[in-house]
């Protein structure tokens, strides 16, 4: 044999596969808390021909919104980046999660009776956590969406009616978007969610408190807890019905009521007696002024004989008063770019009808109707020129042309601007509660704009929108798998929260850099446990050697607090064995 041999390179003798955990097995503990399968499994079952049930398949859903945040169609490869077993499904199951198999599952979370799965979770929620129903605060967000949705329009599907999906009232400040709304309800014990609602993108917010109320007197078995909302609960159908059912609430009263426009008529020549019942340092600004909130019990009961009572925040008067001038100023500066428009050659504003809807489209986008007095005007530009050609003399005689155009004049009414600023910071409260002090009523409406926090991570933390479906019962399915992710979520900040009030433990170096974190939230928890992986050293078809997570002395404190057990991090052989092994990550 002649010529140089190539040898084959030794075969690799061991492999390291290495699976991802995550923050999975915390999220599964909690999960399980619950008794999110069984309820699933309950309400939506399947029969045996699926390859993955559909209680597993709706199960994956919660785990990736709260973990991975991937839509419908990547949750197969998303289910492959992680040890077998942590999304609830097996690794054979694994290779079936198709986009189809998860919209098939919507599709039957859809047909189930979701209400009775909601009403189950929080019942559960309540009896495995401690969490009590006292109070409650409900609002309300818009959904904006990508798209015509044609079809959305309130259809029937498969005997149900699932929600429209159409131009409303955009809180998101879009209108030109189709929208549907999204009903939040939290109890004050922990702000946690307990009850969820889709409805028509149109639906007026005055009309969904009665419903929403309905089911909260079911879940807390009771008609005396405390409902907080905003000014559209402030309607006699409303209030009447919680008021006649035994119940009791908190809301603010609308500017448009006669009561709020006597009581600022009335504060114009009179110094009210209030009360200050918090004072605390400015949160924002350490050198500003201190935080401070003052109330003041109306003398007058409002028009369906309720105690009114006012509230005062110095704080909120300079942001109003700011406010004001920045409105004002911006007001301004575009009538000014009108009157440069409308004296120049080409204005292409020729009519007065179209310029005055200009300046009223200026004055409600700024708010600053009431203060600034726009007045169109005609102004006449004069010009003479010769009755004949040629070179003039003084014999020539010459001809006035004269053109008018039309022009605008502002003025500012410092009599509103001072009237209104003797109530800024101010506004009232009514309850029907009157075994309420003043300060109670305060300290209940001032947990609301916890609610918008819950809003916030839904749209920021969990993208809800754009949901990348088309048919809105899947949409309406989808959303209720985010309530459930949100819940999980809410429950873990409480459970931390709770042990470390109960361990005396004021901080945790939860932040980047070890910093200090006073109030942890469930996003700051997860993203310590993000990279925690499990390996196994492999030979042939044998596990020499399984190297679990090296759990840090934070992450077991956090484990510890949250009442996770360390071996959640560390599952029996079983269930390492029971996923296929890939190709190796290393060769050895």
């Amino acid at each position: 044999m002649s010529g140089p041999q190539k040898l084959s390179p030794p075969k690799a003798r061991f492999i390291l596969h290495s699976e991802r955990l995550g923050p999975l097995p915390l999220v599964n503990h909690f999960i399980d808390r619950i008794g999110l399968a069984s309820l699933f499994d309950r309400h939506v079952p399947s029969d045996a021909r699926c390859a993955v049930p559909h209680a597993q398949a709706l199960g994956v859903l919660p785990r990736s919104i709260i973990v991975e945040r991937e839509p419908v169609y990547r949750q197969q490869e998303t289910v492959h980046d992680f040890a077998g077993g942590m999304f609830g499904i097996t690794s054979g199951q694994m290779d079936h999660l198709s986009d189809d198999r998860l919209g098939r599952a919507l599709d039957h979370l859809f047909d189930a009776d979701r209400a009775a799965l909601l009403t189950e979770v929080a019942l559960a929620v309540a009896e495995r956590f401690g969490v009590n129903f006292d109070e409650c605060h409900n609002d309300s967000t818009t959904i904006s969406f990508h798209g015509s949705y044609r079809g959305a329009s309130g259809r029937k599907i498969r005997g149900r009616t699932a929600p429209m999906i159409t131009y409303g009232h955009s809180k998101s400040h879009r209108p030109d978007m189709k929208q549907l709304l999204f009903i939040l309800t939290m109890t004050a014990d922990g702000n946690i969610p307990v009850a969820f609602r889709c409805t028509d993108g149109n639906t007026s917010d005055s009309r969904t408190h009665i419903d929403t109320w309905n089911t909260l007197r079911t879940l807390a078995g009771r008609s005396d807890f405390l409902y907080v909302a905003d000014s559209k609960l402030c309607s006699r159908e409303n209030m009447d019905h919680i008021d006649r059912a035994g119940g009791r609430f908190v809301t603010v009263l609308p500017r448009n009521r006669l009561e709020d426009a006597e009581f600022r008529q009335w504060i114009q020549s009179n110094t009210p007696d209030w009360t200050c019942v918090w004072d605390r340092p400015n949160s924002r600004h350490s050198d500003g002024p201190r935080d401070c909130w003052y109330v003041f019990r109306a003398p007058l009961l409002s028009a369906e004989a309720r105690p009114v009572v006012w509230v005062w925040s110095p704080l909120l008067t300079l942001r109003q008063e700011a406010r004001r001038r920045r409105n004002i100023a911006a007001a301004i500066e575009e009538l000014q770019q009108l009157r440069a428009r409308l004296a120049g050659a080409k204005t292409r504003l020729r009519g007065a009808a179209e310029i005055d809807l200009q300046i009223k489209v200026m004055l409600e986008k700024h708010h600053v109707a009431r203060y600034l007095k726009v007045r169109r005007t005609v102004r006449e530009e004069h010009e003479y020129r010769q009755t004949r050609r040629g070179r003039p003399d003084p014999e020539t005689a010459y001809r006035k042309i004269t053109r008018r155009r039309f022009d605008t004049e502002w003025t500012t009414d410092e009599q509103a601007i001072a009237y209104d600023h003797n109530s800024d910071g101010m506004y009232p409260l009514v309850t029907n509660d009157r075994s309420l002090s003043p300060a109670q009523v305060l300290e209940a409406h001032k947990g609301q704009p916890m609610i918008e926090k819950r809003f916030e991570q839904v749209k920021t933390v969990h993208e809800i929108a754009p949901v990348f479906l088309k048919d809105e019962g899947r949409i309406e399915a989808f959303f209720t798998l985010y309530f459930l992710a949100l819940l999980v979520q809410a429950l873990i900040e409480r459970e931390l929260r709770l042990a470390m009030k109960r361990e005396n433990l004021d901080e945790l170096p939860l932040y980047p850099e070890q910093r200090q974190c006073a109030r942890p939230t469930t996003e700051q928890i997860l993203r310590l446990f993000s990279l925690a992986q499990r390996h196994r050293l492999i030979e042939g078809a044998h596990t020499v050697q399984v190297f679990d997570v090296p759990l840090t002395e934070l992450q077991r404190q956090l484990l510890r607090l949250l009442g996770v057990p360390e071996n959640a991090f560390r599952p029996p052989d079983s269930r390492r064995n029971s996923r296929q092994i890939g190709s190796p990550t290393c060769g050895m």
